[in-house]
């Protein structure tokens, strides 16, 4: 039985590294074949800033430094970030990442979330407007935060709308 999707090599993390902009941060790059299994971004952020603390309710992420340094903070305490670090931050588990004075680029990788959609129990839509999750939208990545309280974006660390 032949796949219907084409191996091979999807991005060049060098390059991208050393072709952004100076000063661009968020996403990079990320998978983007409607098919896919996985979800996998690469992150830039800028010295100093980082992606405030919380928990990923359902997704393992493999994270894998790339270029710059910074710390990952979860309950265990910190640990230096630097390239070629590769964490695990397993589901349910409150982490932080902070980039350090050289910025921080790092992918991720973690299943595909499944698409967001409003339907009544009956897995029909349901009646009436949605309502408006805009300022839970990260202009960076796209992303839709799941905590109604979030001022970043817990995927690329952007800044969320105010709501």
């Amino acid at each position: 039985m032949s796949s219907p999707f084409a191996p091979g090599v999807v991005a060049d993390t060098a390059r991208l590294v050393r072709d952004a902009a100076d000063g661009q941060r968020g996403a990079l790059w990320r998978l983007t074949d409607p098919a896919r299994q996985l979800d996998s971004n690469t992150i830039r952020l800028a010295p100093g800033t980082g992606v405030a603390g919380h928990v990923e309710p359902d997704l393992d992420v493999l994270l894998c430094v790339l270029d710059g340094d910074g710390q990952l903070e979860t309950a265990e305490g910190q640990q230096e970030l630097r390239p070629g670090t590769l964490a695990w931050l397993p589901r349910g588990v409150r982490r932080a990442l902070t980039a350090g004075p050289g910025g921080l680029v790092y992918l991720t990788v973690h299943r595909r979330r499944a698409g967001l959609s409003i339907a009544s129990p009956a897995g029909e839509r349901a009646g009436g407007e949605a309502p408006c999750l805009l300022h839970r939208v990260c202009p960076g990545c796209g992303r839709l935060t799941g905590e109604s309280e979030a001022r970043f974006c817990s995927r690329c660390g952007d800044e969320l709308p105010i709501g």
